[in-house]
């Protein structure tokens, strides 16, 4: 029963609004003030999905907005970073306003420099690739200076690792001297030698030794005759210490093997003629250990002249003695 009054009570309602909506027509034709109406039932499913759909559809209309809006602002924002730069900002001396030094950048080989112009298509701290090099336009170099004359003084200083082992009677065809033998003054010469190497003496104490760890032997020396093998040698310790050498000149050209090492020091042999003209370095190091290397001078004096030889200790690396050491010299 409550059902059916229910539904007399709704079918009452809608023939009433019927009546309502007929009365408001006829008013408007008879031009009489349309009565007031009661509101609508909206119980009716029909109606609840009209509004849902009405909802949604405002809803996606405002969302699609946002993103129109969007899109047209990061098309603006990117139009104005890729485009060049008006000229009317440029300020004094053409470099426009608000813009400083390039910023500086590892290249790709580990130099260091200013960074170029943007490049389209680089990825961040990448370098744009270098212009085609220009045809040079520097003149051509000069020709080789002529072949010295004949007899005229000429000198070369070259450095090796030394041998593990020199036979000075084979090297020094013409001469050769050995240190340290038995002590720091002794020394051993070739037994029919032109004599054309000069002890000069030198800097600091000289201290005898047996710890190289390369060899030397010869079958034809004085005081001692031969040997079979001597890792002796003299060394003198300290900064600005060392030996001093000469070779007399023969007229012809000559060549010099110097043996000589170091000890937690740079050694520095400086060459030279005694007629002037020119002269070499060459250096030998190690802060660490010991090391022993030949050295090779070539040259080319008068009868009278002299090649002269200073081999030093540069600097030290140690407070225990940091030396520079000498086995042998011999020449051919």
């Amino acid at each position: 029963m409550w059902s059916a009054a229910v539904q007399d009570g709704r079918a009452v309602e809608l023939e009433g609004s019927v009546a309502d909506e007929d009365r408001t027509r006829a008013g408007s034709r008879a031009g009489d003030a349309p009565p007031r109406h009661r509101p609508r039932a909206t119980t009716a499913g029909f109606t609840r999905s009209v509004l849902r759909r009405v909802r949604q559809r405002r809803r996606w209309a405002v969302e699609g907005a946002a993103v129109l809006v969007g899109l047209v602002l990061l098309i603006s924002y990117l139009s104005f970073w890729s485009g060049p730069e008006p000229d009317d900002q440029a300020g004094p001396g053409g470099v426009s306003a608000g813009v400083g030094r390039s910023p500086v950048l590892p290249a790709a080989d580990g130099r260091t420099g200013e960074a170029g112009p943007a490049t389209p298509g680089l990825r961040p701290r990448q370098r744009p690739p270098s212009p085609d090099p220009t045809p040079s336009t520097s003149p051509p170099a000069p020709p080789p200076p002529p072949p010295a004359k004949p007899g005229a003084p000429t000198l070369s200083v070259s450095r090796e690792e030394m041998p593990a082992a020199v036979d000075l009677t084979a090297v020094g065809t013409r001469d050769w001297v050995h240190w340290g033998e038995d002590g720091g003054r002794s020394t051993v010469r070739k037994r029919s030698g032109s004599g054309e190497i000069i002890d000069g003496g030198g800097a600091g104490r000289r201290v005898g030794w047996d710890g190289n760890q390369e060899y030397v032997r010869w079958s034809d020396g004085t005081p001692n005759r031969s040997t079979n093998g001597t890792s002796n040698g003299v060394y003198t310790c300290g900064a600005g210490n060392g030996f001093s050498l000469a070779v007399a000149g023969s007229g012809g050209p000559r060549t010099v093997q110097l043996y000589g090492g170091i000890w937690m020091a740079r050694g520095r042999l400086e060459a030279r003629l005694s007629t002037g003209g020119p002269a070499s370095t060459a250096r030998l190091e190690d802060p660490y250990t010991s090391q022993s290397a030949q050295f090779t001078i070539r040259f080319t004096l008068p009868k009278g002249a002299r090649l002269l030889l200073k081999w030093t200790v540069e600097k030290v690396f140690t407070q225990h003695c940091g030396n520079v050491g000498l086995q042998a010299v011999a020449v051919r």
